[in-house]
């Protein structure tokens, strides 16, 4: 699943084309990715012509692409889901589900999800904040951000680390790079929070946001090839991983094999040299 860089990339690639423009047709090409629309696929498409896009907006992996009238177009990428923007004699690209044109006869987006995971949906008056997303705590790139408190919060939890990195009402947007951050830091994954010094959970999150930001500096990670930019292409920086993906490589650090191990119905990555299982005591 995209996780916050790949989903930055898309929105800023999505702001680089689309305010101001004023939609002129939708085409449902399948009904699945707009299940969530109350009205059904036809009302969806009929609902949005005439529109007009504001600037995209995001919080942690959500995005949304506002409206002048103060409603929005909700959007959830899901495992597969990619906006492409392409000229509108272009072909479609493989599982297109819609299609917007617009009354400049420009570019068109188009949205495509081979999974079908994702989806499109109006909401209304979400301009600002959808209420989708209202429970979604702030992510590490939000200007608005309290970090005072959310170290507090994190060191309030006994769950293992990781867990509360990955608990999206504690922080968003961190998904995957939850194993370079812990990496980088040197901290296993399963270590309870409330064990972690105050300046071990800055450093962790200072972790999470350097190794966010060098992804989005390559246009974020193609964890598979499902991940895709608007014009796309795919992210370069799993080529700079660590620790994820990386199972049996050796550290990059010390050389020991990374090890991948069960996590939460998913997998965990680590050097267990410089990654050791919890102790009992605070650690740093």
């Amino acid at each position: 699943m995209p996780e916050l860089p790949e989903v930055e990339v898309v929105r800023s690639g999505l702001a680089q084309l689309i305010p101001g423009r004023r939609i002129s047709a939708v085409t449902v090409l399948h009904p699945r990715p707009v299940r969530r629309h109350v009205g059904g696929p036809d009302d969806f498409a009929s609902v949005l012509v005439g529109r007009r896009f504001a600037e995209p907006k995001r919080r942690g992996k959500f995005i949304w692409l506002p409206f002048t009238d103060g409603d929005a177009l909700m959007a959830h990428l899901g495992m597969s889901g990619q906006f492409r923007v392409d000229a509108p004699e272009a072909e479609l690209p493989p599982q297109c589900r819609v299609r917007f044109a617009f009354d400049d006869g420009g570019p068109e987006i188009r949205f495509a999800d081979q999974r079908m995971f994702g989806g499109l949906w109006l909401s209304p008056g979400g301009a600002e904040l959808p209420v989708e997303v209202a429970h979604i705590a702030r992510d590490l790139f939000d200007p608005d951000l309290d970090r005072d408190a959310l170290v507090a919060d994190i060191r309030r939890r006994h769950s293992g680390i990781k867990r509360v990195l990955l608990n999206q009402t504690v922080v968003s947007g961190i998904g995957n790079y939850a194993d370079e951050a812990l990496w980088r830091a040197r901290v296993h994954y399963d270590t309870p929070a409330d064990r972690l010094s105050p300046a071990l959970v800055v450093e962790l999150l200072d972790a999470a946001v350097a190794v966010m930001r060098e992804s989005l500096a390559q246009g974020g990670t193609s964890f598979d090839a499902l991940y895709v930019n608007v014009n796309g292409s795919s992210g370069y920086f799993g080529r700079s991983l660590s620790a994820y993906g990386r199972e049996d490589l050796p550290c990059l650090r010390c050389g020991r094999a990374i090890v991948r191990e069960p996590f939460m119905n998913r997998s965990s990555y680590r050097c267990p040299a410089c990654q050791r299982r919890p102790r009992t005591q605070v650690v740093r």
